[in-house]
């Protein structure tokens, strides 16, 4: 149970995501520096080492969400799914992302949607892995939201949907402080389907803010629900990417973010 919205901006991008659990889950670890491969990441893990977002000294991040509307499971144990972004934020292009989860065994892990944010490329990718297929998608490089949830996921994205619309309406869209208000949001009533979520046994559970621009990543994790909760001092890394000069000379004539644009990523099936 997440949501995840991406503002693409020029030059690179902003990527927040709440993470939604059941209130009886142990705490997850606050986000740290991390050395994997010949990369260093940032990201917060499960206290078994896995973790649902992350982001790598290159500008590359990766957030996971579980594909509750894929009715397939695995029968008996099955491979965590914390596991696919510790993968992935040692590559360096989506080409062997694709490779490394197609040699992966997938069998014995539930469905899930990989998104991973690749600066560079001006590319969002989508991985889909529904226990039958994996499927690759490249999105255009535009604002946009991921929804999922293990209450009722079509209803969650039909009305996160509609909230994050009406919000790409507002004057201050594309900033770092309107991605924090839309995650700390509660319309249109705070519940199950608000985008800070709340109900009896499940509750958004932290916000993990990623801020990457020309030679520098930053990463600010809340450990509780945004609208109550107060973030930690947030993680910084020097970047490897750098943006061409044209970009560079194009964001010191505006300050301006990059538009807003059309929602993506809300209405996927296990049909798609």
């Amino acid at each position: 149970m997440c949501t995840a919205t991406i503002i693409a901006r020029r030059t690179g991008y902003v990527l927040g995501m709440n993470r939604d659990e059941q209130r009886s889950r142990v705490d997850a670890i606050p986000a740290a520096a991390h050395r994997i491969g010949n990369r260093f990441a940032l990201y917060p893990s499960e206290p078994s080492g896995g973790t649902w977002i992350g982001v790598n000294d290159s500008g590359i991040a990766y957030a996971l969400l579980n594909w509750y509307s894929v009715p397939h499971r695995v029968v008996g144990k099955a491979v965590s799914r914390g596991e696919i972004v510790p993968m992935a934020l040692p590559l360096n292009t989506s080409d062997e992302v694709t490779q490394a989860l197609t040699r992966r065994t997938l069998a014995e892990v539930n469905p899930f949607r990989l998104i991973g944010v690749f600066p560079e490329a001006r590319a969002v990718v989508e991985w889909c892995w529904d226990r039958r297929q994996l499927q690759h998608r490249v999105h255009p490089w535009r604002t946009g939201i991921w929804i999922s949830s293990g209450f009722d996921e079509p209803a969650a994205q039909r009305i996160r949907g509609r909230t994050f619309g009406a919000a790409l309406d507002q004057k201050s869209v594309g900033t770092g402080d309107w991605l924090r208000r839309f995650h700390r949001s509660h319309a249109p009533e705070c519940g199950p389907n608000s985008i800070c979520m709340h109900r009896p046994e499940a509750a958004t559970v932290s916000y993990t803010e990623i801020d990457v621009s020309p030679g520098k990543v930053r990463l600010t994790y809340t450990p509780g629900a945004p609208c109550c909760t107060a973030p930690v001092a947030p993680l910084q890394l020097e970047s490897t990417w750098d943006s061409p000069r044209k970009d560079r000379l194009e964001r010191q004539r505006t300050t301006r973010p990059g538009k807003a644009m059309p929602v993506i990523g809300t209405a996927l099936s296990s049909k798609d």
